[in-house]
């Protein structure tokens, strides 16, 4: 098991691909004092989310139901949605941009907690003051991030003149991201490869098309594929001893290099106290949205050792936790 050495905070300065749900049945009428509540969202933001709520009192099987959905699958997400608004809870969570859209197309009444990148800029919310309608929640902040983070990956590879970057074009958070690091990469004079990922099936493809490009390192943009994939993508980079760093800490966790960003754990609590909040009464266009206030750099010096680099002393200084 990794061991995690816990660091001094780095500041912002420097489910299931082949699930196949039964129709939604209709929700079953639930005692006073019990609350339901639907989840659309990968397996650890589910996991995380159920520990934020048990920590507020909130106990399945005694005071609270959970309906969960995955929403790593665009072509069904739509379908999940109505599933779960169908159940009729008293708040659904939504992760990820594409799952709140497909929350709001299915319920105008059913308070609606979400988990996303920019929620102003992709029209999940009028404003994070007031975000109004039945939507608030949790703003992860991560595209205004990708100068930063190539700017520590520079750190690593030292002065290259270019680097590859994978992204999702099909997750609308990725596309203002990939912007935000074009704009970044043109700012440092990088050429800025880019390779595209919209299914499983491209991932392999994907990474043949890296190889031959021979990048020095590797941006990976944020989007559920990459997330549920990234042990996956982990392997890829390793077996072409290449560096890389990822918006969320899911990447060296699961044998990536690096990554910078939001602590999504900490992150996916404050929804629970939304859900908290609501369930007593507030309505969610009273409720402002939280932006994050602390970000994490992540470190796996097991892996940096695989790919034979050093890291330089004054960036494991600045790491909040390293895996060796």
């Amino acid at each position: 098991m990794a061991r995690y050495i816990a660091r001094r905070k780095f500041l912002a300065t420097l489910g299931g691909v082949a699930a196949a749900w039964p129709l939604a049945a209709r929700a079953q009428q639930l005692a006073p004092g019990k609350w339901r509540l639907g989840l659309l969202a990968q397996t650890r933001r589910r996991d995380v989310l159920r520990q934020g709520l048990r920590e507020l009192g909130y106990l399945e099987g005694n005071n609270l139901v959970i309906d969960a959905r995955p929403n790593d699958r665009p072509d069904r997400i739509e379908t999940f949605a109505a599933e779960l608004v169908d159940l009729k809870p008293h708040a659904i969570v939504a992760v990820g941009t594409q799952a709140v859209q497909a929350v709001q197309q299915a319920t105008k009444s059913i308070p609606i907690v979400l988990f996303a990148s920019d929620p102003v800029s992709n029209h999940l919310v009028a404003s994070l003051a007031h975000p109004g309608g039945n939507t608030t929640g949790v703003s992860t902040l991560s595209p205004e991030l990708s100068g930063k983070r190539i700017e520590i990956l520079r750190n690593v590879t030292g002065e290259v003149s270019s680097l590859a970057v994978l992204w999702q074009p099909n997750d609308p958070p990725a596309v203002t991201a990939f912007k935000e690091t074009q704009n970044a990469a043109r700012a440092m004079r990088l050429q800025l490869m880019a390779v595209e990922v919209r299914d499983l099936n491209d991932l392999a493809q994907a990474f043949e098309t890296i190889a031959k490009m021979r990048p020095k390192g590797l941006v990976i943009l944020t989007g559920p594929l990459m997330s549920i994939e990234a042990a996956r993508i982990a392997e890829f980079t390793l077996g072409l001893k290449l560096p890389s760093i990822y918006t969320d800490r899911f990447f060296p966790d699961a044998g990536g290099l690096m990554s910078y960003g939001p602590n999504f754990d900490a992150l996916t609590k404050r929804a629970a106290i939304y859900v908290d909040r609501i369930f007593k009464g507030e309505k969610p266009a009273d409720l402002p949205v939280e932006q994050p206030t602390k970000f994490e750099l992540v470190i796996n010096l097991k892996t940096a050792k695989a790919l034979g680099l050093q890291i330089p002393d004054r960036l494991l200084a600045l790491a909040d936790e390293v895996i060796e």
